[in-house]
């Protein structure tokens, strides 16, 4: 039988016996202590330097949001304390690989390939069909969790991959266990393409955290940021995989996050091509709100679905908006505009369109595979996800309002 996911939003799924065991354990749960974070990350690491972005401002302003703002479970507070650490390991293990070879620094990046656009407009599909092409690879999931290589005993026996490999195995097990509904949502697989903004969030300057929690105050802080740092780790980021595996790759990346930031990607990237995939708004905000309220009971057992609506309608609203005046003012050579419609009506056919825009123009044979992909990763194989815009107190004349310049400009029906 087919699941359905919940659209009971205010009444999270628990596993049996974990509802049980936080009643037992009451709300007395520790403190996110940012100092006491950045001790525990040297000391697991052996590594004391950071790289020279701010360390302390983010992750203070995070933990202060999280502990007054964001009604952890303790199973939440255990999964953040978890991230939390994993990025400040993960960066400081970085800067301890560029430290020992500054050669890596040295290493091109050239010719990225960006996929971005709202949030259900067909970016994962997309994505996952160019990463599937041979001239294009993408990060995978359990490389934007640790990018540097294992390091300490498990290193040394098990090579370099392999252990980072099995905590992105856990780590998909482990949401599996806790929200089954969400792999029909989005589903989240240790080896297959990540999105890149899971890396970049290393920072804890990213919309990640506003997705996963209600921070509110902390996405006003994020909102104010320079996000160029983050699109800096990226490159440092993609450099050091590079040096792993002795190749220069041709990198196809894919985050709705680079709307709101592609003035940050463009300076950084300098000669980076963008994809941006477009449905009309009515169709993605609730799919991506019944995603985020998911995401949510994750965490907390407090998800206001309302909340949720207004919240992201402005957020995706400021994306569009901010994306068209980048594009007012850089031009549009360097993108390519895909509708969802014609991309969903022939999956490979548009991937090979969009491929040879890019300069990878695919065989017949090539594009044969890609349509032998689409056969084996199926829409709704892990359940079916349904929403509706008035579970968030939304409606079609609120959508049109706040969206009207991004429909009319795109022409989106």
């Amino acid at each position: 039988m087919t699941r359905i996911t919940s659209r009971d939003y205010r009444h999270p799924y628990r596993p049996p016996g974990l509802a049980q065991l936080e009643t037992v354990l009451g709300r007395a749960r520790p403190r996110l202590e940012p100092l006491g974070l950045v001790a525990e990350a040297r000391r697991r690491t052996g590594s004391h330097r950071f790289d020279d972005e701010p360390v302390e401002e983010p992750l203070v302003r995070l933990c202060r949001a999280l502990e007054e703002e964001a009604h952890l479970t303790w199973t939440g507070w255990g999964l953040t304390k978890a991230r939390l650490l994993g990025a400040l390991m993960s960066r400081l293990r970085v800067q301890a690989c560029f430290d020992a070879h500054p050669e890596i620094a040295e290493l091109p990046v050239d010719g990225v390939l960006f996929v971005t656009g709202l949030q259900r407009t067909g970016t994962t599909l997309l994505h996952r069909l160019l990463a599937a092409t041979p001239r294009r690879r993408a990060l995978a999931s359990w490389e934007a969790l640790n990018p540097a290589p294992a390091d300490g005993w498990m290193g040394r026996i098990w090579g370099p991959a392999r252990p980072r490999q099995w905590t992105a195995q856990a780590a998909e097990r482990t949401l599996r266990f806790l929200a089954p509904d969400f792999f029909a949502v989005h589903p989240v697989e240790a080896a297959a393409p990540e999105e890149e903004v899971v890396l970049m969030d290393h920072l804890l300057v990213s919309q990640v955290s506003e997705a996963s929690y209600h921070v509110p105050s902390y996405a006003r802080w994020v909102e104010q940021q320079d996000h160029r740092p983050s699109y800096r780790y990226l490159r440092r980021c993609l450099q050091l995989l590079q040096w792993q595996s002795g190749t220069t790759h041709r990198w196809v990346l894919k985050s709705p996050v680079h709307l709101e930031h592609l003035d940050a990607l463009l300076e950084v990237f300098p000669d980076a091509r963008v994809v941006q995939t477009h449905r009309h708004p009515r169709e993605t905000v609730a799919s991506f709100c019944s995603m985020v309220a998911h995401g949510r009971g994750v965490f907390s057992d407090m998800v206001d679905p309302h909340e949720v609506g207004r919240h992201w309608l402005r957020k995706v609203q400021r994306m569009v908006e901010r994306a068209m005046a980048t594009r007012n003012e850089v031009g549009d050579e360097r993108f390519f505009d895909v509708k969802y419609e014609s991309l969903v009506a022939d999956p490979a056919a548009g991937a090979a369109e969009v491929a040879a825009w890019a300069g990878d123009a695919l065989s017949s044979s090539e594009e044969t595979r890609l349509r032998e992909w689409m056969q084996h990763n199926r829409q709704h194989r892990f359940g079916r996800h349904v929403y509706d815009a008035g579970d968030f107190g939304l409606d079609d004349d609120a959508i049109d309002a706040a969206m009207r310049r991004y429909i009319e400009r795109y022409g989106l029906a």
